[in-house]
């Protein structure tokens, strides 16, 4: 059974391209374009990991991943946060919240695989 990999991300170009990415190696993707939707897709097909985007309308990354980790059937899921805020007090919110990881904007395929591979603890 396929890697379940849930993906938030607001900005269509970068949703589709890192989707087809990620299918490409194998991983079954779940997309959600915000917040609340990225929270009930999470409720409902339990992933395996949840890659987010901090900046988005309505409710940001940040609430996303605090909300996830209040629930039982979530907080055990592995978060990336991904952004193109690269200033150290991002970072260290996102850090100071729970345990997840950090990839800024534009990343490549290499170093998106390299920080799941790295969360998810084997290589794809």
């Amino acid at each position: 059974m396929p890697t379940t990999i849930l993906f938030i991300e607001d900005n269509i170009d970068i949703r589709e391209n890192t989707t087809e990415l990620l299918e490409l190696e194998g991983y079954h993707v779940i997309v959600a374009d915000n917040g609340p939707d990225g929270i009930s897709m999470a409720m409902l097909h339990q992933p395996d990991l949840i890659i987010s985007d901090v900046i988005m309308r309505g409710m940001d990354g940040f609430e996303v991943f605090e909300l996830l980790l209040l629930n039982d059937n979530t907080r055990h899921i592995p978060f990336i946060f991904t952004s193109a805020m690269s200033e150290r007090s991002h970072i260290e919110k996102a850090f100071s919240i729970g345990h997840c990881n950090y990839l800024v904007k534009p990343y490549d395929d290499k170093d998106l695989f390299s920080v799941i591979e790295k969360v998810l603890g084997f290589k794809t």
